[in-house]
């Protein structure tokens, strides 16, 4: 088998500029035809939970390079139902992996699914990061490309891949990503952040850092007046999160960056930051 080669432009070009569909039913055939060949990404949410899964790994599979009737690969299809629809992704990440280890080519497959049209292909890659066993350093090298993809699903994949081995060495984990926070893309410096969040959302919490959120304030710091809103929003979620535990913690520090900084990026992040506190208060 060969790696993926793209197909024709025109093929599916048409399709590329569509605005999601509201509802899954209204979603039209062809659109969905083509997301279950791995043609294409998808562009909301809809679009993504009406996946027919197996057809799509199927095809990536074969696409890739790897044998899409394997036992390992069908046994992991038929039993998807058994399990929440997010952990269905991650055991179909886990049987590619497992086929890609003995492939003579393995980082042309590896390559081929990193770079697939498909964003849910881009995502099973991410995940192959966590499956590796490589030591910290080389885990969040090895998912900065998909911390950057253009997609916004790739990019929550990328951190949650690397969310575990972050919470065994938080000190670890915030030096390495001290140069993040200075990068000139904002994927990247939100990447730094949504990574370290002490609860965050669909991963496990970090206790070292619900327990002593100020360990963070290394990586908080540069991008308290981030320019990117979309970096704005997860440095105030890291601190609402933060302050279900030191709430009195997360006040002087939003009191301290409104003294210091009086442009509107910081206004903004320092009222999002207190709006559980706020909640209360009320």
């Amino acid at each position: 088998m060969t790696p993926f080669v793209a197909p024709p432009a025109p093929a599916v070009q048409h399709l590329a500029g569509r605005k999601g569909a509201a509802r899954i039913a209204l979603i039209p055939p062809p659109v969905l035809a083509a997301l279950n060949e791995g043609l294409l990404p998808t562009v909301n949410l809809n679009e993504f939970l009406a996946l027919d899964l197996p057809r799509l790994a199927t095809a990536v599979a074969a696409h890739v390079g790897l044998d899409h009737k394997a036992e390992r690969l069908v046994d992991t299809l038929a039993m998807l139902p058994a399990f929440a629809p997010m952990r269905r992704h991650a055991h179909v990440a886990r049987a590619l992996y497992d086929l890609a280890a003995d492939h003579p080519a393995r980082d042309a497959v590896a390559h081929a699914l990193a770079t697939h049209p498909s964003d849910v292909a881009r995502c099973w890659a991410a995940q192959w990061v966590a499956f590796s066993g490589l030591p910290l350093a080389d885990q969040l090298q090895a998912v900065t490309r998909f911390a950057a993809d253009p997609h916004f699903g790739v990019r929550e994949i990328a951190w949650m891949a690397v969310r575990d081995a972050i919470a065994t060495d938080v000190s670890v984990a915030i030096d390495l990503l001290a140069g993040w926070v200075h990068d000139e893309d904002p994927n990247l410096r939100r990447f730094a952040s949504e990574a370290t969040r002490p609860r965050g959302v669909w991963c496990a919490q970090i206790e070292a850092l619900k327990r002593e959120p100020w360990e963070g304030l290394p990586l908080l710091e540069p991008l308290r007046a981030d320019p990117s809103r979309y970096v704005q929003n997860s440095v105030a979620n890291w601190l609402n999160d933060a302050a279900k535990t030191q709430p009195e913690w997360v006040v002087a520090v939003c009191e301290r960056w409104a003294r210091e900084n009086a442009g509107e990026s910081t206004r903004y992040i320092v009222r999002r930051a207190q709006r559980s506190l706020q909640g209360r208060a009320d």
